[in-house]
């Protein structure tokens, strides 16, 4: 995607690692996580628009 290999990523670890230290690290990878896990959940969540004709599919779930 932006040309990035395993040493420039392992070379942007180094540096976060030396930067932040490895307790804010690892804090920061965990929000991450998190954060992409709920915007996945949100995202499977959201409601499709309705098509004219699902009045039937409606009747069912009802039911």
């Amino acid at each position: 995607m932006f040309g990035l290999g395993v040493p420039e990523l392992l070379l942007i670890l180094v540096i976060g690692l030396v930067i932040f230290g490895p307790g804010k690290l690892s804090e920061s990878g965990r929000a991450f996580g998190k954060s992409i896990r709920e915007f996945r959940a949100a995202a499977a969540e959201k409601e499709e628009p309705k098509k004219v004709g699902d009045s039937r599919d409606e009747k069912k779930k009802e039911n």
